[in-house]
């Protein structure tokens, strides 16, 4: 069972996801929140849902925030690929690209979410809604 925290600004839509999530035996609610600032460490993952209407108001990127990191297509593809468990090698073989492309791509990746760590930059991507997992 996955345990599952849900962050929205709409108090409609954190219930409707919620009811959803219930309504599966797969997953396990931990948390409903209008913030992500005191979510459980329970959570395995973290949906961040905004209505249509709020998503219309552009958001200022700050550190912190959820919204606000732009990756390429190319670091999304290796930040998957991260939290597959994959290893430089074997990222590099997926994508036909070096192992020397890989480092490259991990580095700026890296800055870009504010991390140091490929199991951060794991969290950090789920944490912001730039991951699925």
């Amino acid at each position: 069972m996955t345990r599952v925290a849900i962050v929205s600004p709409s108090s409609r839509l954190r219930a409707s996801l919620a009811a959803a999530l219930r309504a599966s035996p797969a997953f396990d609610v931990v948390a409903v929140a209008a913030s992500d600032s005191n979510l459980p460490l329970s959570a395995e993952v973290v949906v961040v849902a905004h209505a249509m209407e709020d998503s219309l108001t552009p958001v200022q990127p700050t550190r912190d925030n959820a919204v606000g990191t732009v990756l390429t297509n190319r670091e999304r593809e290796i930040l998957a690929l991260l939290a597959d468990g994959l290893a430089n090698k074997q990222i590099a073989a997926r994508l036909g690209i070096s192992k020397n492309t890989v480092k490259t791509h991990l580095e700026l990746l890296f800055d870009k979410l504010g991390v140091s760590s490929r199991a951060e930059a794991v969290a950090t991507g789920v944490r912001r809604g730039l991951l699925l997992l």
